[in-house]
């Protein structure tokens, strides 16, 4: 099973995972946030997300998720990417952490596309005809 770390500002990660406990009913065990805080040292985070990595990654690997790309948290996640069997992806949203969450079973590889598909798909224009592109976000 793939592990998933998300790191991004703030509470936002936090926020995120609460949300997938929301929906599925339960945070899986294989999904760790990485909080990055404007006071916080990116070298003692560096630690943190290496000692987080070594927990998540049982064999499958590690999917980063982080929030803005070329801001801190990502800029630290992609450090962490030089680890060997860890991938990252900038840009994360809900209809992404959810595929991934649900989809974990799949190959680091694979599982970095779904989440950029995931957060592609899953943007879309919300208007009184309705959007049939809501069935396509949760899906593997």
């Amino acid at each position: 099973m793939t592990g998933i770390l998300v790191v991004a500002h703030n509470a936002l990660g936090e926020s995120l995972v609460d949300c997938v406990r929301h929906v599925l009913g339960a945070a899986p065990h294989n999904l760790k946030v990485l909080s990055v805080y404007a006071e916080d040292d990116p070298q003692l985070k560096m630690v943190e997300g290496q000692a987080l990595i070594k927990q998540l990654d049982t064999g499958g690997g590690v999917l980063i998720l982080s929030d803005v790309f070329g801001a801190t948290p990502s800029n630290i996640g992609r450090q962490l990417c030089h680890a060997e069997r860890v991938i990252g992806v900038a840009g994360v949203n809900l209809p992404m952490l959810l595929r991934v969450t649900c989809c974990s079973g799949k190959t680091l590889p694979e599982l970095a596309k779904i989440a950029i598909e995931g957060g592609r798909e899953c943007i879309v224009y919300i208007d009184s005809e309705g959007c049939n592109a809501a069935t396509k976000c949760t899906d593997c």
